[in-house]
């Protein structure tokens, strides 16, 4: 998967000036699905939904990657052919 960075990544004709971001993804195994999960937002809030998913067994916090921050010209996901997407949004109680 890449994440591009640029100034204006609506305009992607000209893929030589991108700035990539390279995020490891690894191969698939046989007999199993790979699913990416992305979890966006402060890092306060990325770190508790993280332990969420570790308290209901789903993933150890340890499986996750460290926290990555995005820059301002943002980021573009690259699927794999195939792939498809679902959004959910949720809002959390700050403190």
């Amino acid at each position: 998967m890449l994440c591009f960075t640029r100034q204006d990544p609506r305009f992607l004709q000209e893929t030589g000036d991108l700035n990539p971001l390279r995020l490891v993804t690894p191969n698939a195994q046989p007999g199993r699905e790979r699913l990416r999960h992305l979890v966006i937002g402060s890092p306060d809030g990325v770190r508790g939904a993280i332990h969420h998913l570790h308290v209901l067994t789903y993933a150890e916090q340890r499986e996750w990657s460290r926290l990555v921050t995005i820059p301002d010209s943002g980021i573009l996901i690259t699927p794999e052919q195939g792939e498809v997407f679902s959004y959910l949004l949720r809002y959390r109680q700050l403190r």
